[in-house]
């Protein structure tokens, strides 16, 4: 296995680059459902679903108002997924002259 950063030839097994100390291992991250800051019409309960499962935002709020005009629990489950599913956290941006890290 090469490293992306530097090129260096590092073993299989190998969590960070032993030249570069860069990590190269894979890391699963668990998926949360939240509601996103942008992409939202209203409050982004159909925009967190396509996030969630890799879906098109498009086809989400298309199925969704499918449900809500001949299921009749679209809006009722819109509204509980609005108050029930958390908004995603605010992305802070680093201090004015605060020193940019490498990493």
């Amino acid at each position: 296995m090469f490293c992306n950063a530097c090129g260096k030839n590092i073993p299989d097994d190998a969590n960070l680059c032993a030249y570069c100390g860069r990590s190269v291992g894979y890391r699963s991250v668990q998926k949360r459902l939240t509601r996103p800051r942008t992409g939202r019409k209203i409050a982004g309960v159909c925009a967190g679903f396509a996030q969630y499962l890799d879906l098109d935002v498009t086809l989400v709020r298309l199925v969704w108002l499918v449900v809500f005009f001949f299921g009749g629990t679209g809006l009722l489950a819109y509204v509980v997924g609005w108050i029930l599913i958390t908004e995603e956290q605010e992305a802070l941006a680093a201090p004015a002259g605060y020193p940019a890290t490498n990493l």
